[in-house]
């Protein structure tokens, strides 16, 4: 199949199970080339040199050929499913051998194929929302909201449109002179971005106002006010869409609603979590990797002190404080933690002693002994980042632990800012993609664990690092022990891989 999971939906809702093992040329190719599109039209133009119209594109009001479905004689319609099944039946032949020549068929046959049916499953289940929690979220939200924008005016002495980015420039830069070195567009209007506003938020009080006022607003469009109405009248839940063929990392996305984006540092974003809700009778379990990418950088580093580290079982980020700043860890203070951990992650990203000082909000000699004192204490980890972007210039590419591959054509650009982007990819992605795909390998595990013990428990979403159930009462401690035992089992590293979880009411009291 091409996109096999829409296929299973279908049929499943016909009460059709599909069995037997599945090849779909979408997931094929985006495993041989992720940074590429992956429609069926595409591939038959690049592997087999045709162009067609495909069944999918007759479907819609108008298709390429202006006729719609619905006044195709049947015949017809078989005409274009069976042109369709031909081609991918072709399509399947070129890229299974396309998947040995490049040395994937692991990562195909035995981490996206299976991960296809769990996918499907999640969608299927959907995730119940409290709406009523929602509508009061809603309401306290709007009257905030009206407080902040009277808040604005009152300190820029004049109303103004706060969603109009241009009528914001004009206040902050011409009326308030918050800085002379304000950013404009080619057109000349001033640049209010999010990070714009934010390195400028010790400037002035009304900043601080427009982000919060500017957050507020996202998340009633975005999910406060937009959820309930993606409530299926048939289900009573939420069905998000979980791509498998969209990241270049090899991450899921998840789309029609986005249920990955939501805001989980801030108050108001944990609102939005208060209203995710289990089945009757069920508790809401939320499990997710502990430092992750960090674990798997001692991994692929072998850093020897990161690993002891670990092993040691003490805090990482008070661990690296303790070395960094030569104390003892006892004596690590809130600070040196929040220091060290801002480095720890800043450092996998490949970020610069500039963004490490804006980050932290210090000055760059700071951030530079910082750094120096980072790969001072971890060296390994410094020999990692350089060996990673070297075998990027050489081969175009770096690799996972399971060898998913992120393509880097501009590893050897000419231009620095260019080719710093593709080298902060050359340490990153191999760490951030291995954490997707030993996630996807405990997915399928635990859902294949659930099937042969015949559980009601359902698997309902993933974000990221992190798997939530809607588990009924009897069930609770033998699915917490499967949830557990295979995300730390799901690959064995250098240091252990470990797994917070919790129980609750709701996924904000889980997690």
């Amino acid at each position: 199949g091409q996109n096999i999971k829409y296929d299973i939906l279908v049929l499943q809702n016909y009460g059709m199970e599909v069995k037997g093992e599945l090849f779909d040329t979408m997931i094929a190719h985006y495993v041989l080339q992720p940074e590429l599109r992956h429609n069926m039209d595409y591939l038959a133009e690049i592997y087999l040199h045709y162009q067609t119209i495909h069944i999918d594109e007759l479907i819609g009001p108008k298709g390429k050929n202006q006729k719609n479905m619905r006044d195709l004689p049947p015949e017809e319609v078989y005409k274009y499913a069976c042109e369709d099944a031909d081609i991918t039946l072709k399509l399947k032949n070129v890229l299974e051998e396309e998947l040995k020549k490049q040395g994937v068929e692991h990562l195909f046959y035995e981490i996206e194929m299976p991960l296809v049916r769990v996918l499907a499953n999640l969608e299927s289940n959907g995730v119940r929302i409290d709406t009523e929690a929602l509508k009061q979220t809603s309401e306290h939200f709007t009257v905030r909201l009206q407080e902040i924008e009277k808040e604005i005016y009152e300190l820029a002495e004049e109303t103004f449109n706060i969603a109009s980015p241009k009528q914001v420039g004009e206040i902050l830069f011409d009326k308030l002179k918050i800085t002379d070195k304000a950013k404009k567009t080619k057109t000349g209007q001033y640049v209010t971005s999010e990070e714009v506003l934010e390195s400028l938020r010790n400037k002035h009080e009304i900043i601080g106002k427009i982000l919060e006022y500017r957050g507020l607003k996202k998340l009633l469009g975005t999910y406060i006010d937009a959820l309930p109405l993606l409530i299926n009248p048939r289900t009573g839940r939420i069905h998000t869409s979980f791509n498998q063929a969209v990241t270049a990392t090899g991450r899921l996305s998840s789309s029609n609603p986005n249920l990955q984006n939501i805001p989980i540092r801030d108050e108001d974003g944990k609102e939005i979590r208060k209203a995710f809700i289990p089945d009757d009778g069920c508790e809401f379990f939320s499990a997710d990797y502990s430092q992750i990418e960090l674990r798997i950088m001692a991994h692929l580093s072998e850093d020897k002190n990161m690993i002891d580290a670990f092993l040691s079982g003490y805090d990482i980020h008070a661990a690296t404080a303790a070395k960094i700043y030569k104390v003892d860890i006892k004596d690590v203070t809130s600070d040196m933690r929040r220091k060290a951990k801002t480095a720890n992650f800043g450092i996998i990203y490949g970020i610069s002693i500039f963004g490490l000082a804006e980050r932290m909000n210090v000055d760059r000699k700071e951030a530079k002994e910082l750094i120096d004192g980072y790969f001072e204490t971890y060296p390994q980890v410094r020999e990692y980042m350089d060996k990673s972007i070297q075998i990027a210039r050489e081969q175009g590419y770096v690799e996972t632990i399971f060898h998913r591959k992120r393509f880097l054509p501009d590893i050897n650009s000419r231009n620095a800012t260019v080719r710093g982007y593709a080298e902060r990819n050359a340490i990153n992605a191999p760490i951030q993609g291995s954490a997707a795909d030993i996630i996807k390998v405990a997915m399928a595990r635990i859902y294949k664990r659930f099937q042969s013990n015949n559980l009601k428990a359902k698997m309902i979403l993933q974000v990221h690092d992190e798997l939530n159930f809607s588990v009924p009462e009897a069930e609770k401690e033998f699915v917490q022990q499967i949830v557990i035992e295979e995300m730390e089992r799901a690959y064995r590293m250098h240091v252990p891989l470990r797994a917070d979880c919790g129980w609750g009411k709701n996924w904000l009291e889980a997690h």
